[in-house]
């Protein structure tokens, strides 16, 4: 990452000198430390933001510089260097916390991609924190970094100060609930209820008593007076959820309701007066429906006063780090995993998926990892089975086989050959132990 600060920390003079060169060629600026009290002094002066230290060291060794620096930073990454018989050492000083290690003689070409991704993973680690701490989040949470979702931001607070129709548009799992309840939150109504009703899941015999109430003895089972949604939300807010599912004969009432600001119970001699502020919303393409004649047109205008469209999570992916930000912090507190951050190839599932399920997949993906993982981090092995699989090639001619299946195939092999050894086939395969580590993870390969 360019202009990075790394601090290079050999005793020896060419090799330390060798590092400086080839890291600055690479883009990052480099300082230089002979010994662990002159890396510690460095660090603690001017900062740095990723460490690559020999292990074996006259004075203070590599583990314990690296300890010095943990708890000076518990998140600067540290990348050791070992000579192949210290590698025990070095798998020891990872456990303690360093990032890497690198065994002597390795290829530059090793280290800039070690450190590449160390500081991108500092660099998540710390968009998820700022995003937690003092990410832009609207009223009850609505979570806007994205310009079309800051769009909707500022049309919800301008919409929350009249009692002007809004119908919320969007997919399932968009956050179309929370809208019409931020909504109802910043206006004038805010003390008033909020009574959320889902259209779609109410039998349409049931619907209208739900909705406008009915007198006893009405039908069979009106054993009693009731007083209907509309009554029940004086003064506050009706929330009509997936109100393109409503049944046509309903569709007339609620039009006179919205008209007269009156309901009609069920049995009753006359009128009721209400004052409730009505929000509809759906997923459905109510114009469509319209056309079709499956909704009244003139109940789509009524409504339709101030529409507010959700986007799809796929279509605002600046929201993406700090929604994963959210739902940690959200659910890692209720679970006891307050300090849980994700990992880099976790979050690259995350940008490269789909999300059918938008918004609410995305929070139950990360409650599912929260709950069934156990480290400090949500890796892919602690996602769905849809975020491990590997994605699909594009048919090609019979007999050819994709770059990937290859690849696969030759890491399997390989961990036969040294039975399981992910070290050995790491040597074996001219890899560094984390990348073997990440095409294990990309390609499912459990132990041999």
């Amino acid at each position: 990452m360019e202009w990075a600060k790394v601090l290079v920390v050999e005793d020896d003079e060419d090799m330390r000198q060798l590092l400086d060169d080839e890291l600055r060629v690479a883009g990052y600026t480099v300082v230089t430390a002979s010994s662990g009290p002159e890396a510690l002094e460095v660090v603690r002066s001017t900062g740095a933001d990723a460490v690559v230290t020999d292990l074996i060291m006259p004075g203070m060794q590599g583990t314990e510089l690296l300890g010095e620096l943990r708890r000076h930073d518990p998140h600067l990454p540290v990348v050791i260097m070992t000579a192949f018989g210290t590698i025990e050492s070095a798998v020891e000083a990872m456990k303690g916390g360093a990032f890497h290690y690198l065994t002597k003689p390795f290829r530059m070409e090793q280290l800039v991609d070690t450190l590449e991704q160390a500081l991108r993973e500092c660099e998540l680690r710390e968009a998820l924190r700022s995003s937690t701490s003092g990410g832009r989040a609207g009223p009850l949470g609505l979570i806007a970094e994205s310009p079309g979702m800051r769009k909707i931001l500022d049309l919800v607070s301008r919409a929350a100060i009249v009692d002007t129709p809004v119908l919320i548009q969007g997919e399932s799992g968009t956050g179309k609930e929370l809208a019409a309840r931020a909504l109802h939150a910043e206006g004038p109504r805010r003390e008033r209820p909020f009574i959320a009703v889902n259209c779609s899941a109410i039998p349409e015999t049931l619907l209208e008593s739900q909705l406008f109430g009915h007198r006893r003895g009405t039908f069979t089972d009106a054993k009693e007076d009731r007083r209907g949604l509309f009554q029940e939300a004086e003064g506050g807010t009706l929330f009509l959820d997936e109100i393109g599912d409503m049944p046509m004969a309903l569709q007339g009432k609620l039009l006179r309701v919205l008209q007269e600001r009156e309901v009609h119970p069920l049995g009753a001699p006359a009128p009721v007066r209400v004052d409730v502020r009505v929000v509809a919303a759906t997923h459905r393409d109510l114009e469509a429906l319209c056309a079709e004649e499956r909704f009244r047109m003139d109940l789509y205008y009524r409504l339709n006063v101030i529409p507010i469209p959700i986007p799809p999570l796929r279509e605002r992916p600046d929201d993406l780090v700090p929604l994963v930000a959210h739902f940690l912090d959200k659910h890692g507190r209720r679970v006891g995993r307050s300090e849980c951050t994700v990992s880099l190839e976790a979050m690259e599932r995350f940008r490269s998926h789909g999300w059918p399920g938008n918004v609410r997949e995305l929070e139950n993906v990360i409650e599912r990892a929260l709950v069934l993982g156990h480290d400090d981090i949500v890796g892919v092995d602690d996602l769905p089975d849809v975020f491990r699989a590997r994605p699909a090639g594009p048919s090609g001619a019979e007999g050819v086989r994709m770059l990937a299946d290859v690849e696969r195939d030759q890491i399997a092999k390989a961990l036969r050959a040294v039975r399981g050894n992910k070290a050995a086939a790491a040597r074996l395969l001219g890899l560094d132990r984390k990348t073997l580590y990440r095409k294990l993870d990309l390609y499912g390969i459990r132990d041999l």
